[in-house]
């Protein structure tokens, strides 16, 4: 199998660049030269959001089974790329998110729930679910939908995470003491491993799938409790998990998500949308997740090799709680 991947050289890109080449696979990545490439790929430097940006890509002569794309701002940009390869590639895998859903969806919605309006191919970058949207429409346009691939995923955790959502947690439990854990203890996750993904979109090229496919674990896999529990034991066992009722932590003005990262409160509009997909299609079609012990111990051990500094992308706010905040929650005495 021929690979053209976008990006390439960090979390997902680079996860899928790795599955790939652990298949035998032939490696092309495009991308800004921000970053080292993998080693073991052909790499072609290009911007795309710059004038003659996918020149590069343009003059080459290479041709490949499969593209994967994870762009995430202006649609024209997927638009401009993939009108370019489709005479090139014979499938185009969209690395897409399930904030292309519509707020009010069901619970346990499949790919068949509504999805966001006005969402364009030829837009700039307006919100992230229109921005999403038109991404997946531009590969529609160029590729059709027999030959393309949605991935919608929701939350991706594990190593390469430049978010900072699962690195924070692994931070601050390092810290030790008091931890301000958000509750309920047995609130269910649906997250994917990065790897997990990662082996996904290679199969799914394989295996020549096409359509939308929701990308995160079944409901059940993981728990706030089984994710905080074992950022605890994996950083030594310092750390003192204060589980706080929801209603505190909101009353205390932090904000879910952003300042107490992956957790957002049961019942809400954003619980529902982050951890109720159904994703039958999914699992029936190969997906399968490792324990999150798994993904908290190579998280851990990957940010150590880093040496403490943590990647952050340029265009996504940081993620954690302020520590005088957090003391000031515990200290009112209504973490248990």
């Amino acid at each position: 199998m021929r690979l053209l991947m976008l990006g390439g050289t960090e979390f997902v890109g680079r996860a899928v660049v790795e599955a790939a080449l652990e298949r035998g696979w032939e490696v092309t990545v495009f991308h800004r030269g921000r970053h080292d490439a993998p080693p073991g790929v052909r790499s072609l430097l290009g911007d795309r959001t710059a004038p003659g940006g996918l020149a590069t890509l343009a003059d080459d002569p290479g041709e490949w089974d499969v593209v994967v794309d994870t762009w995430s701002a202006a649609p024209r940009a997927v638009r401009d790329t993939a009108r370019l390869l489709r005479g090139r590639a014979d499938q185009y895998v969209y690395v897409s998110s399930r904030s292309v859903y519509a707020w009010g969806r069901p619970t346990r919605f499949d790919e068949d729930a509504p999805l966001v309006e006005g969402a364009s191919a030829d837009a700039e970058q307006t919100a992230y679910p229109e921005d999403k949207r038109g991404g997946e429409l531009a590969v529609l346009d160029a590729f059709d939908a027999d030959r393309s691939v949605l991935v919608r995923a929701g939350l991706i955790l594990g190593p390469y995470e430049n978010i900072g959502r699962l690195p924070w947690w692994l931070g601050r439990m390092a810290r030790g003491g008091p931890v301000l854990a958000p509750g309920p203890r047995d609130l269910p996750l649906q997250y994917v491993d990065v790897r997990d993904l990662a082996e996904w979109i290679v199969l799914a090229a394989e295996r020549e799938l096409s359509g939308p496919y929701n990308l995160v674990s079944p409901q059940g896999h993981a728990t706030m409790g089984t994710l905080l529990d074992a950022c605890a034991r994996v950083t030594g066992g310092a750390a003192e998990l204060r589980w706080t009722e929801p209603d505190v932590i909101l009353e205390a003005g932090i904000e879910p998500w952003t300042e107490l990262p992956v957790w957002v409160p049961p019942g809400s509009d954003l619980y529902e949308a982050l951890h109720s997909a159904d994703v039958s299609r999914a699992v029936g079609s190969g997906l399968v997740c490792r324990p999150v012990e798994e993904t908290v111990a190579d998280t851990w051990r990957w940010l150590q090799d880093l040496g403490g500094v943590v990647p952050q992308r340029p265009d996504r706010p940081r993620s954690g709680l302020d520590p005088e905040v957090e003391a000031k929650v515990l200290a009112s005495g209504t973490g248990a």
